[in-house]
């Protein structure tokens, strides 16, 4: 029975977590307003916080996009799509706010023969060895 037991690929996370810091009293205002029902919990808190500060900033963002090009939301590049800027001479410029993720089967050597440099504001999503030959390049 073992035999037929066929490990499915590990899914990626469809968020990052984050590390704050806050006082006493802030962090106790959120215990609050969780214990009054106003929150499930503290995450929820400050998920709710966040959206709230980037829908107020909403404006700023979308020209700051603008200005830098940027691509928005998830970015993948596989062995083929490297393969074929390597094939075209080319280099990436790679800019996005979300999320990159080069295929695990990406080797070091591929993803520095065709990224030029990085710009994530997000995260990336990349085996150990290509995220620590691509580290210097990271902006």
């Amino acid at each position: 029975m073992p035999d037929q037991v066929r490990q499915l690929r590990d899914r990626p996370p469809e968020t990052e977590k984050i590390t704050i810091n806050l006082g006493y009293v802030d962090l106790g205002r959120v215990d609050l307003l969780v214990q009054e029902g106003f929150y499930s919990n503290r995450s929820d808190f400050i998920r709710t916080a966040i959206r709230n500060q980037l829908t107020s900033h909403s404006e700023q963002v979308a020209r700051s996009i603008d200005r830098h090009t940027l691509d928005v939301g998830l970015r993948d590049y596989s062995v083929a799509d490297l393969e074929a800027v390597r094939a075209a001479g080319e280099t990436l410029h790679v800019k996005v706010v979300g999320l990159v993720r080069i295929a695990p089967d990406v080797t070091p050597e591929l993803a520095l023969a065709t990224i030029g440099s990085m710009t994530v504001l997000g995260a990336l999503q990349a085996s150990p060895r290509v995220k620590a030959a691509l580290a210097p390049r990271l902006k």
